[in-house]
């Protein structure tokens, strides 16, 4: 195996697409000293170059060990123009064998064609996983990816904040994050970290304030949206009533998904609800980590947080989905799986996991995992975003009453379903 990194500079050309894809091993790789190839194109899930390395080499060694007729290759591709290659790729039959995606990527695909249902060696195993890390790489009951790494987010508190504003316990629920929105105030602090940036995802802001009021991004069919409905108005509601209490940073219409420099991180805001586990490490860095405090997600209606599924999926267009399913099976033993979740910093998608992450946080975003909703996948899933992310900015600066923000939103996101049927 080589483990390769193959950079694209942006935007994509299509020369540069052309001899990416010439060179994509899968399908048109051939046989190797009399054993069938098998490509996987790999992210840097593993943010550190020598753990990813080392991780892979020996995954691959391991698995050419159990499987002497197949010859692993794994080809490191970089984030940047990622799902501008895969759709290149797919659209000239070529590409990899297998590769990794998350629920939101995976529908678009199937519609297209390109994946491989992977029921007969996902379900075998599935009460083996988290409760939503089948569901999440699941598309109108059939499996398209095998879990191999588990995301988490969870409410994260400045206690050096909630101290000052006379707070001994950190607020747990909507009413409480309301309770102490003047007292905070008071102290010269703001409540809640938002980012109502069009770039940033709903799936770590205004959704999950959704699902906590008990509502939902679509409908049961997918067919039409029902953010809409009363607990999408609860939830707009809701915070436009901090933000007109000036309880959220005006930076929010602005600011990404980050904590770095944002006022969350330079300790001027008492709560995330929204963070990841290297939110709280990069808290702990400027706050102090005897000030960073995990609990587990906001409770309305019901507790509920983003929290993703990784998934390797299979390329339809395989000559090798034989030997493609093989190594999904392999991927998804604990030995695989807590490697994986020890390199990376992710969480293994098995529920019975015996790794334990180094950083002290992770067991506090571990507890988190049983509320975690894997996004709720749909061919028009970001186009989607863009609409809603629009209105709720209309709504924030006063544009737009929180219901008919919502409504507008949900006629465009209708209408773009009504053409994809």
């Amino acid at each position: 195996m080589k483990i390769t990194v193959r950079r694209i500079a942006a935007p994509l050309t299509a020369l540069v697409l052309a001899a990416a894809l010439s060179s994509c091993g899968g399908s048109d790789s051939g046989n190797s000293g009399g054993k069938k190839s098998l490509t996987l194109w790999m992210y840097p899930v593993i943010a550190d170059k020598a753990a990813n390395d080392t991780y892979w080499k020996k995954v691959e060694t391991d698995f050419e060990a159990a499987n002497s007729n197949i010859d692993l290759k794994i080809e490191q591709q970089p984030w940047t123009d990622r799902d501008q290659k895969l759709a290149a790729a797919f659209s000239g039959k070529k590409g990899p064998d297998v590769l990794p995606m998350i629920p939101d990527q995976i529908p678009q695909y199937v519609a297209n064609g390109n994946l491989e249902p992977v029921d007969d060696v996902v379900n075998p195993l599935k009460d083996q996983f988290l409760p939503s890390a089948v569901p999440g790489l699941t598309v109108q009951g059939k499996v398209y990816g095998a879990p191999i790494y588990h995301t988490v987010t969870t409410t994260m508190y400045n206690k050096t904040v909630l101290a000052k504003a006379g707070i001994s316990k950190p607020p747990e629920t909507w009413d409480e994050v309301k309770a102490a929105a003047p007292k905070l105030k008071a102290a010269g602090f703001q409540t809640l970290d938002y980012s109502a940036s069009p770039e940033a995802t709903l799936n770590l802001n205004f959704y999950p304030l959704l699902w906590q009021a008990g509502g939902k991004v679509f409908a049961d069919d997918g067919k039409s949206v029902a953010f809409n409905q009363a607990p999408g108005l609860k939830a707009l509601t809701f915070l436009k009533t901090l933000w007109d209490e000036d309880a959220i940073p005006k930076t929010a219409l602005t600011a990404g998904n980050v904590i770095a420099d944002s006022p969350l991180g330079k300790g001027k805001v008492a709560m995330s609800f929204s963070a990841v586990l290297a939110d709280a490490g990069t808290a702990a860095k400027t706050w102090g980590a005897q000030n960073v405090e995990i609990g587990l997600p906001l409770k309305d209606e019901k507790q509920a947080a983003l929290g993703l599924p990784g998934g390797l999926v299979v390329n339809a267009a395989s000559d090798n989905i034989d030997g493609a399913k093989k190594f999904l099976t392999f991927m998804m033993q604990p030995a695989q799986l807590d490697g994986l979740a020890k390199a990376s910093g992710y969480y293994s998608p098995r529920s019975d996991a015996k790794s334990e992450l180094a950083d002290p946080n992770a067991p506090k975003f571990a507890a988190a995992l049983q509320y975690a909703v894997p996004g709720e996948p749909n061919p028009a899933a970001r186009q989607i975003m863009s609409f809603l992310s629009t209105d709720i900015q209309a709504v924030l600066t006063g544009k737009k009453q929180p219901q008919e923000a919502l409504d507008d939103a949900a006629k465009q996101a209708n209408d773009l379903l009504s053409r994809q049927r």
